[in-house]
């Protein structure tokens, strides 16, 4: 049989479809061009995100530290007990938690962002001020194409 006269089953061109579309818009997405791509933000600044980077919430040490310090008792020694028990029943996962805000305020630091919202990649290029990353990303890879 010819290879014009060869089909395929409706169902299996859709299925073809729903597979071979993420994967070619992925493919040629400005994100997959940065191997390392980190967004650096705040509270006051709200970024949008594409899902591949990772995001650095320098607020978010601050969020912890209001859960732990409201409505405290005036007095020292029983303020001191509340926050201990909020410590011992947040378990690893506020382990985890503070770990990771306080580890993302010294990488960014370490990455010297000087200004929010910051989208580094690859700890060499940074575009600030872009709340989309997928913009900046792209913006970066447009000038990696000229300079490179």
């Amino acid at each position: 049989m010819p290879a014009s006269h060869f089909r395929i089953a409706p169902g299996w061109r859709t299925l073809g479809l729903a597979i071979a579309l993420p994967v070619s818009l992925a493919a040629f997405s400005p994100a997959t061009f940065a191997a390392d791509v980190v967004v650096v933000t705040d509270s006051r600044h709200p970024v949008k995100t594409t899902g591949g980077e990772r995001l650095i919430d320098l607020s978010e040490a601050s969020r912890i530290e209001a859960e732990f310090s409201a409505q405290l008792p005036t007095d020292p020694e029983n303020a001191a007990a509340v926050v201990k028990r909020r410590l011992n029943q947040g378990g690893t996962d506020l382990q985890r938690r503070i770990t990771s805000a306080y580890q993302g305020i010294t990488d960014a630091w370490s990455l010297g962002v000087a200004s929010l919202p910051a989208v580094v990649v690859d700890g060499r290029y940074v575009v600030y001020g872009e709340p989309d990353v997928a913009r900046a990303v792209a913006r970066i890879a447009q000038h990696r194409k000229a300079q490179p």
